[in-house]
């Protein structure tokens, strides 16, 4: 009797769990979801000719210097220290300078600045500052371009001076001094008010930029080429110039 009733509750048990697996096997047998159905995760592929270029560098700003007077003090006495260490014994006229031309080295003609029609002087300096004048025009270029802006030539104004254009330029500039570092060729003026855009391959002329704008780029190149000991700058008002002695 106790045997009937333990097999009856033993069929009855597993009849029951027989029952619970069926219930249960559609749910957990059941195929996921297909991919690309709102349920199934979908994965963004974006092609290697879509992705966003990496952005162009901005240009470097210009920012000038704080005060031209400040930045650019160096006055002719300490120019003409400078001029008499480098600089060659000081040339009598134009005929003269024509037999010294192993000291000096012609500085007229440059692909990174403009040499106005000289008057009072003659395009020549010592190698010394002729690698200088070269090097502030090659600096001037390499900052018109990081700043986004055409190549453009400063001009120089004045170069050597022998003592026969000393004498002459004192008779109506009362600023001219008969110790002139202009008569060692180791001393340029560059305009801070005249420049000139390069001329490029076809005739064509690059786009035309502010003076003012100009001035600051030129004035950065002076600042950092004082400052690294190669130069000295006297900022000129009446001249419209910056007046270079090389160290």
């Amino acid at each position: 009797m106790r045997q009937e009733r333990g097999s009856r509750k033993f069929i009855v048990a597993y009849f029951a769990a027989v029952a619970l697996l069926a219930a249960l096997r559609p749910a957990a047998g059941s195929p996921s979801a297909p991919v690309g159905s709102p349920s199934a995760p979908v994965a963004i592929c974006r092609p290697a000719s879509s992705a966003p270029s990496s952005p162009c560098p901005a240009p470097h700003p210009i920012l000038s210097v704080p005060s031209y007077d400040a930045c650019f003090p160096d006055s002719n006495h300490v120019q003409l220290l400078s001029a008499r260490r480098w600089g060659v014994s000081p040339v009598r006229d134009r005929s003269e300078a024509e037999a010294r031309k192993k000291e000096l080295v012609y500085a007229g003609c440059s692909p990174f600045y403009h040499v106005d029609p000289l008057r009072q002087s003659i395009p020549y300096l010592v190698p010394r500052a002729a690698i200088l004048l070269q090097d502030i025009g090659r600096s001037f270029h390499d900052s018109l371009l990081v700043k986004g802006l055409p190549l453009q030539l400063f001009t120089v104004t004045s170069v050597l001076r022998t003592q026969a254009d000393v004498a002459r330029l004192r008779q109506y500039n009362v600023n001219a001094t008969e110790n002139s570092c202009h008569l060692f060729g180791t001393t340029f003026d560059i305009s801070y008010t005249r420049f000139f855009p390069l001329q490029v391959p076809g005739g064509r002329r690059c786009r035309a930029v502010r003076d003012d704008t100009l001035k600051y780029i030129l004035s950065e190149v002076l600042r950092d080429t004082r400052e690294a000991g190669r130069c000295h700058v006297k900022y000129e008002k009446k001249q419209k110039c910056f007046h270079i002695t090389v160290r």
